[in-house]
């Protein structure tokens, strides 16, 4: 079958690799030039695990291509996939579907084969009926369906995830349109991955619904994080014994400095206008977000008391260890690291930083923050190190060489990936979220 993926960023590229490599013939369509210039080089845009291989493997197998041209690549698709970004509208927090519906356009003007449209792109409820009346202005001649396939990748596992799925969401009530989308999927059906048929506005709305959830147990567990501190109780006991319920779950229950990266924010923005526009208010997310921004700058203040204070921060030095928003990408959006930076900036803190991948990504973000070759150089002569991403490079420091480099020995732990009582054996004065 030939697949026509629109759009090479992070969710196209993942998807139009992975299709590739069950065997589908898959093109990949962009408008920027200097990416699929590089894209043909084997070049990736983004970081991801494993990425680079599988589009290289099936790039040079024939299966996966990539052009500027829409027309031609999706000439004789029996599947065009919507996979270009929705970033919140500046305002009102609103997903921009101006790409969505740019793109839809476009096809209506070049369609000659009978296909399904995919809106693949996170997009709030109502935007395949859109689509759809796009579509069918356009004055086609050609039978087509518009069905929503969201997505449900985590940026550093997104192989894993888009080949072993939990569930793969299909909103159609065309039955034709059904069979096509099997057919797209009958490698994961065959192994036996959960296939749910919904109708289009109930897909469109699961993807919304499920990220929010996210972010509600990520700022629950965080909210229980700040009382353990207060009470004298351990959150990772708390966590392990709230997971083991099997009602509730271990996963998305790590404290942390909250929520950042692609989905969450936005998703959870465009859920609460969504919902404010359907006057079927979500307070619940309507907190949620709330927290979760104050949570980022409140981590900066973390680290200035652990300095000893405003007053005595003023002219200390701080090293960063980790920018992303979390481990095994470069994806640096709403990423916890920047509020930090701003915060300890504020308080006339030096900083020093590295992340494995996104030290680019990060430099025009935080313009005040010295960018270091390694953790150990960020390290060199600070008053404080705080770990602000679990990247593994950071699990195994050598405390010993650390406490040696550093002006003072004092560790911030926002991920909780030490033992207390460890590092503080080695002479350390210690902090981290949650644990006394």
């Amino acid at each position: 079958m030939k697949i026509a993926m629109v759009g090479s960023g992070y969710v196209g590229l993942v998807s139009g690799a992975c299709f590739a490599d069950f065997g589908h013939d898959v093109i990949c369509i962009d408008k920027d030039p200097a990416k699929i210039e590089s894209l043909n080089a084997g070049i990736m845009p983004i970081f991801e695990p494993g990425l680079a291989e599988l589009v290289t493997s099936n790039a040079r197998s024939g299966r996966l291509s990539f052009t500027t041209d829409l027309a031609a690549g999706i000439a004789g698709a029996s599947a065009i996939f919507i996979a270009v970004g929705t970033p919140s509208r500046r305002g009102d927090g609103h997903a921009d579907l101006s790409f969505v519906y740019a793109v839809a356009e476009e096809i209506g003007q070049h369609l000659k084969d009978d296909v399904v449209v995919v809106t693949k792109s996170t997009v709030p409820v109502g935007t395949g009926d859109e689509v759809e009346r796009i579509l069918s202005d356009a004055g086609l001649t050609t039978r087509f369906a518009v069905a929503s396939n969201p997505e449900f990748l985590r940026e550093g596992a997104a192989i894993d995830d888009f080949k072993h799925p939990d569930r793969i969401v299909i909103g159609t009530e065309d039955e034709w349109a059904r069979n096509v989308m099997r057919e797209v999927y009958r490698p994961l059906f065959l192994n036996k991955s959960p296939i749910l048929f919904t109708s289009r506005r109930t897909s469109e709305l699961i993807k919304y619904a499920a990220n929010a959830f996210l972010a509600v147990k990520i700022t629950f567990i965080n909210e229980m994080a700040d009382l353990c501190e207060k009470v004298g109780a351990d959150v990772q006991d708390v966590s392990r014994g709230i997971g083991m319920d099997g009602r509730i779950g271990s996963k998305f229950l790590h404290a942390g400095p909250g929520y950042g990266g692609s989905c969450f924010p936005k998703d959870t923005l465009a859920l609460l206008k969504t919902a404010e526009d359907y006057e079927a208010p979500t307070r619940i997310v309507e907190a949620v977000v709330a927290v979760n921004d104050s949570r980022k700058r409140a981590m900066g203040r973390k680290v200035i008391e652990a300095l000893g204070g405003m007053d005595a921060a003023r002219g200390k030095k701080v090293a960063m260890l980790g920018l992303t928003f979390k481990p095994n990408t470069d994806d640096m959006r709403d990423s916890p690291a920047i509020a930090i930076a701003l915060a300890l900036a504020d308080a006339g803190v030096e900083v020093a930083a590295y992340d494995p991948e996104g030290m680019e990504l990060a430099k025009p973000l935080m313009p005040d923050v010295t960018m270091t070759p390694n953790a150990y150089a960020a390290i060199e002569g600070a008053d404080a190190t705080v770990i602000v991403t679990e990247w593994d490079a950071f699990r195994a420091l050598d405390l010993e060489r650390v406490k040696g480099l550093m002006t003072a020995p004092v560790l911030v732990d926002l991920r909780n990936i030490y033992d207390p009582a460890e590092v503080r054996a080695k002479g350390f004065a210690y902090s981290s979220v949650g644990r006394v």
